[in-house]
């Protein structure tokens, strides 16, 4: 080996070590700047704003999943079905009454029906599941309701992809002509002082404020609210005041896969969601998540853990796209929230050491 070659294989550990300190110098100096411009008003606003949107479907997407749980300590795992089979539906109704020449204003009276229609046709297959198969396992222990409920889960995916298939479309990707329906200007960009928000995104958080304004007046202002609310304290108290429990028990699992069903026609507008068979999936972890962190059975905790879970959603999203470029960990970080809350308290935010009717 000639002396030159020596010299500069004796450098070689030298010259590696130098580029190790130069990486170990820059990551923090990346990291600063990434901090920097994270904190400066503009971004944190745009990131604010998306946490509150995906929280606005977050809490419409488990309001009726602890609905249920609250009053009736049933754990639907078939919420998630309930929610694709609303898209599906809404998307259906979408499809037939949109046309090209629809105006944005026609588009959205359209959205209005689908969301009536898929409310009401779930609401009556909810009411039909409690009626002939929940209440005759009430009195038998949580498995049993865990089970069933997971058993209609599978049915009702089968019957979906079997009934999208029949028709030609693909059940594992999203339905196109449901996207086509949405009006122009939801897909468009609004800047407000300096912060950007597309139309979609404030027409989640109209609706996500529309469904917990709702929810909110039906248990605090109206008589079946009124039982609602007892039931979940004590519903043998309630019966013996002369309340039919079962009745309300049917309305309550009604209005819960409702919510679900109108919650599927506004993630069949949003490409990040969109109709399909997977659907049922995806939206029934982020819902166990937000009701678990809230506290399972309180509706005030669902919608303080929507907004915790969004936030770090919107913020880890931009995180991992801007710095560490990897956009598969925001949804790990959002089960971090509910590992760390299970730690901390794991009766939840909100959540009392017992609830529901049974």
């Amino acid at each position: 080996m000639s002396a030159i070659a020596q010299v500069m294989a004796s450098l070689a550990p030298v010259a590696s070590l130098a580029s190790l300190a130069s990486v170990g110098t820059a990551l923090p100096l990346q990291f600063a700047d990434a901090l920097i411009e994270f904190l400066s008003p503009t971004t944190l606003a745009d990131v604010i704003v998306r946490g509150i949107a995906e929280a606005s479907l977050y809490v419409m997407i488990a309001a009726g999943l602890t609905l249920v749980f609250g009053l009736m300590g049933v754990l639907n795992f078939a919420h998630g079905s309930l929610t694709m089979l609303g898209a599906y539906l809404g998307g259906l109704v979408l499809v037939t009454v949109v046309a090209q020449s629809t105006g944005g204003a026609g588009r959205l009276l359209a959205f209005g029906v689908a969301v009536v229609v898929a409310f009401g046709a779930l609401a009556a297959l909810g009411g039909g599941v409690e009626i002939g198969l929940v209440r005759p396992i009430y009195d038998r222990p949580p498995l049993y309701q865990i089970l069933l409920t997971f058993g209609v889960t599978l049915v009702l995916d089968e019957l979906a992809r079997i009934v999208v298939l029949f028709y030609g479309l693909q059940p594992t990707t999203v339905w196109q002509d449901v996207l086509g329906t949405k009006p122009a200007f939801l897909a468009d960009s609004l800047g407000v002082a300096g912060v950007s928000a597309s139309g979609l995104e404030l027409f989640h958080i109209l609706f996500g404020v529309a469904t917990v304004v709702g929810v909110h007046l039906f248990l605090t202002r109206t008589r079946y609210g009124l039982f609602v609310r007892a039931g979940g304290e004590d519903s043998e108290m309630l019966s013996a005041l002369g309340v039919d429990v079962n009745r309300v028990f049917t309305v309550v699992f009604a209005l819960g896969t409702g919510i679900a069903g109108a919650a599927g026609v506004l993630l069949a507008w949003d490409p990040s969601w969109g109709a399909s068979v997977p659907l049922a999936a995806e939206t029934l972890l982020p819902a166990f998540v937000v009701v678990i962190v809230g506290g399972l059975g309180t509706f005030r905790g669902t919608v303080v853990a929507a907004l915790i879970v969004g936030l770090v959603d919107s913020s880890m999203t931009w995180w991992f796209q801007n710095f560490v470029d990897f956009t598969g960990l925001p949804e790990m970080v959002v089960f971090l929230v509910l590992v760390i809350t299970l730690i901390v308290k794991p009766q939840g935010l909100y959540g009392v050491s017992e609830v529901g009717g049974h």
